[in-house]
Order: C-alpha cells, then structure tokens, then sequence
C-alpha cells in the first residue's frame, strides 16, 4: 500500500529542528505528569503502561483508518523491537527515578543524551561529526553541569536509574535514525506502543489504582496522548535532519522543565543553566554572547547575600526571560 511506505529522507534541518522542539516539549510534559501522578499515590509501573497503552490507543485510531493492519508490518522487525525495548526500558528506569528525584535533576542526567547521542551515531549510523559540533556539544553539557551542581546535592541511588535511561534514550533516538528511512511513521509508532501495552498489561493490570480525582484521571489519560504526539514529532524531526544535528535540540528541555517544575512542584533552578546552554548552542553566538553576559549579572544583582554562588536565583522572570531567549537562539528564531 503506497500509504503505508517510508517516507523519504530530506535535509530540512530547520523542519527537524522544529519538530524536535515539539517532541522534547511532548516529552516533558510526560515526565510532569507522571511525577505528579506518582507523588498523588499511584504505582510507577502503572503510570508507565498508562502512558503506553494511551500512545497505542492514540497511534491506532491515527494510522489504522488510512493504512490498516499493514501498519504493522515492518521491514526491519528486530531493530523495531529493539528500538521499542530500548525506549520501554527507558521509560521505566526514568518515572522510577522521578519517584524521588526532582525534574530538574532528572533533566540535567539527561542532557547528556546529545553526547551519547553524538558518539554513537558515528559508528551505529556512520554519520562524520566534525570537532566544532562534538566540542560545542561538549561543553554546553559540561556548562550545564557547573551551573546546576548535580553532584552538590545528597547521593541518591535513583541517580542511577536516570543515568540508565540515558543510555537507553540514547540508544533509542540513534535507532529511530537508523530506522527513519525505510519505515513509516505509522510502522514506528504501532510498534513502540504495542510492545509496551503488551509487556506491561500483566504487570500494571493486577496493582490498578484509580485516581481519586476527576484531575487525576485527565492526567492519567492524557500522559498516553502526549507520548504518541512526541515519539510522532521526534520520528519525523529524524527525516528532516541529521542525529547528531538534533541532539543538542534536547537543550530546550532546560525551559520546559523549568517551567513545569515552578509551576507544578514550586521549583526554580538557577538562570546561568539556561545561559550557558544557550551561549554553547547557539548558532549565531557573537550575537548571543552579549545577551547572556547581560543576563548573567542581572542575575547575580538579584542573588541574595547569603546565598553560595550558583545557587538559586531571587529573579524568576529573570530566569525565564533567559530560557526563552536560550530556546529561541537554539531553535533559529
């Protein structure tokens, strides 16, 4: 069926991009909600298949109508499987660690996806990576880890799951490359989601707890719609633009996290995260750079005197004036 073919690969970096940011902000949104639903009394292993089964509802009832059961069929089943394990892996290990870690925590461990990313797309996808992207990659991540101080805060063995999920995302978004020109959306969506309700359904089903609240239940449903929007966004963005292109797109999550954090859960990191990600990323950073160093001072201005440098900021307009400008540079806009 002509429908259900592989689109073609185009190099369209600026569209990949684009939908990279969608995803990362799908991806967020996940990564809120089941914090919250969690932290509300729900099992973690329930709100994983609740994201799943949800995403699998939603890619059925897009892709079926137009493709039928031909949506399935994949011409690279194995690596399908691979790539779903992989993410379903990831997944658990993440809402695991968002049991007890702060968002903000959980997304600097992750920010390192764009190296692991970067690395492995050289010898899974062959792609050639020049210096001035490693070592921008590089040190925006390194920037990102100064600013936030991870390690400043208590040692926590749910650490290690995030660092888990790293790996496995990583691996995931390298195969979604590897797999972005020779399957359909619709093949790469149905299998990641079916595979994820049907391993998961005997575990979540006998342990359901229904949320107490009409609120609880929205979330509870929509965490499924979001994870198909974002896996949708980032199968596409990987058509348009290279691996190691899209990787340091991933900073932009510094915003919605942000975002989510303060609103949702009262948290604020400091700004100098979002300055320093955005001065590495940037593409255009002479014009950049003066913006930043103008931002960093008003911030420090606004640090209390008792407060130990970097820590959090008195200003939060401050910070999330510097996030939008920090996403903006890094999207092109």
């Amino acid at each position: 069926m002509a429908s259900s073919a592989a689109a073609p690969r185009e190099d369209r970096t600026s569209l990949g991009v684009a939908f990279m940011c969608a995803a990362v902000f799908c991806f967020t949104t996940i990564d809120s909600s089941a914090k919250w639903l969690i932290l509300a009394g729900l099992p973690a292993i329930q709100v994983v298949f609740a994201r799943y089964a949800g995403a699998f509802v939603v890619s059925l009832l897009l892709f079926l109508p137009q493709e039928g059961l031909g949506a399935f069929r994949s011409r690279a089943p194995k690596l399908q499987a691979l790539r779903a394990a992989f993410l379903l892996i990831s997944t658990i290990f993440n809402f695991l660690a968002l049991r007890s870690l702060p968002i903000s925590v959980t997304t600097t461990i992750f920010f390192a996806s764009p190296i692991v990313v970067t690395l492995l797309s050289v010898p899974i996808l062959g792609e050639k990576v020049g210096m001035r992207r490693l070592l921008a990659v590089l040190a925006g991540f390194s920037g990102v880890l100064v600013v936030i101080q991870p390690w400043g805060a208590e040692w926590h063995p749910a650490m290690l799951l995030s660092l888990g999920a790293l790996v496995c995302a990583s691996l995931y978004f390298v195969l979604t490359r590897r797999l972005a020109g020779t399957e359909s959306n619709a093949t790469s969506q149905l299998w990641v989601g079916g595979l994820g309700t049907v391993v998961l359904a005997p575990v979540a089903l006998p342990i359901w707890v229904w949320p107490d609240t009409l609120l609880g239940m929205a979330v509870l449903s929509w965490i499924g719609a979001f994870g198909a929007l974002g896996h949708i966004f980032a199968t596409t963005a990987h058509r348009y633009a290279l691996a190691s292109t899209l990787a340091p797109v991933v900073y932009t999550q510094l915003l919605f996290a942000t975002l989510a954090g303060y609103f949702v859960f009262g948290s604020m990191p400091s700004v100098f995260a979002a300055a320093v990600a955005g001065t590495e990323l940037a593409g255009r950073p002479r014009r950049f750079i003066s913006s930043v160093l103008e931002t960093v001072i008003e911030a420090v201005a606004a640090t209390p005197a008792n407060s130990p440098f970097p820590t959090a900021l008195a200003s939060s307009r401050t910070f999330i004036s510097a996030s939008l400008a920090c996403s903006c540079e890094i999207i092109g806009l």
